[in-house]
Formats: structure tokens, C-alpha cells, sequence
């Protein structure tokens, strides 16, 4: 029996911290889900239509986050996109880790470091993800894009 609940309890902390470490990583659509049901509940709206509009308006977020990087062709946007997104996720992911890390580390030097750890692989993976669907870059070295019509080796040399 002990080594049942042993398991259990280890496969439980380990929900929890996949869930944690899940929400973290969409921090602001969920930010932006729940301030959008709790604006519609304060309005009339019912529990589940509450939930319902809060959960459509988070998705929405994320939706349009991603097809706004993927589509745009400015580097800068994509930047300040990610940026957008990223940012909440690193301190959603700097506030777990450091709760987490309380448990077990009494020194605080140590919860600190475990901490911005988890913020950077917090905030990383939520760039990695927002930015998954989109297309990259042709490489465009000082200004300069290949061009077939202007070939960089004259003619001659490529024939021998």
C-alpha cells in the first residue's frame, strides 16, 4: 500500500506541476480570459456563459497572437508580439518556480536562482511556441537578396 500511495502522490505532484507550467506558459491569454469572464459575469451573464465568453475571448488572443506573428513581415513586430506574450509568461513562471522552491530549499540565494530559471524556461517556451507557426526569414545578408535575374558569378566562369 505505501509504495501505491508513494506513486500516486508522485504522479499527483507531477500533474500538478504540468498544469502549472501550462497555464504559466499562456499566462496572458488566460489573464485576458478571465478578465473577460469576470467582466461578463459582473454584467449579468450567467456562470457558464461567463465562462463560456471568457473561454472564447482567451482563445481569440492566442489565435490572433500567433496569425499575427506568422502573417507579419516585420521582424520588429514579431519581436514586440512575442515580447507581449512572452513577458507575463516569465513572471507567471518566476512567481511558481519560487513558491515551488519554498517547500524544499531554505536558502534563499538558491530559490532565487531556481527561480529565474524557471522564469527563462517559462518565458522561452512561450516564445517557442507563439512562434512555431511562423514562416522564417530568407537569409538577407547586408540588404543583398538572390536574385536570379542578376546572377552573382558571371556566366563565363560558371560554364568551366
Amino acid at each position: 500500500m505505501l509504495a501505491i500511495g508513494l506513486v500516486l502522490n508522485t504522479l499527483g505532484v507531477g500533474l500538478f506541476c504540468w498544469a502549472i507550467f501550462a497555464l504559466a506558459v499562456y499566462a496572458l491569454p488566460f489573464f485576458v480570459a478571465l478578465s473577460i469572464g469576470m467582466t461578463a459575469f459582473q454584467n449579468g451573464a450567467g456562470v457558464f456563459s461567463a465562462m463560456l465568453i471568457g473561454t472564447a475571448g482567451g482563445v481569440l488572443t492566442l489565435a490572433v497572437g500567433q496569425a499575427a506573428v506568422a502573417i507579419t513581415r516585420s521582424l520588429t513586430l514579431r519581436i514586440a508580439i512575442a515580447t507581449a506574450f512572452a513577458v507575463p509568461a516569465a513572471v507567471a513562471g518566476y512567481q511558481v518556480a519560487f513558491a515551488l522552491s519554498q517547500i524544499g530549499m531554505p536558502s534563499l540565494a538558491w530559490r532565487e536562482i531556481l527561480a529565474c530559471l524557471g522564469a527563462v524556461c517559462v518565458g522561452g517556451t512561450t516564445w517557442t511556441r507563439l512562434t512555431a507557426f511562423a514562416e522564417p526569414r530568407p537569409l538577407e545578408l547586408a540588404g543583398l537578396v538572390e536574385n536570379p535575374s542578376h546572377p552573382v558569378l558571371p556566366a563565363a566562369t560558371r560554364e568551366g
